[in-house]
């Protein structure tokens, strides 16, 4: 099973990982580190209909899966 299957079965459990939360303009984001491939999954959690909702995937390099995922909630 890879890597990201593993991560996801984890939040159907539990979404809300406090040391994956993020801070300032995505604030009520969550990240899921791709380790091995440098890549970095940003979510939301809607609690109605517990949907996990992917803003952005991408590498960490120049902070642009960040700056992607701020664009998409804005």
């Amino acid at each position: 099973m890879s890597s990201l299957k593993k991560k996801l079965r984890k939040l159907q459990e539990n979404p809300y990982i406090e040391s994956a939360r993020l801070h300032g303009d995505l604030a009520g984001c969550f990240k899921i580190k791709l380790r091995s491939s440098g890549f970095r999954l940003i979510y939301q959690v809607i609690d109605e209909e517990i949907v996990i909702w992917v803003l952005a995937v991408g590498k960490r390099e120049d902070e642009k899966v960040y700056d992607v995922a701020r664009k998409r909630i804005q």
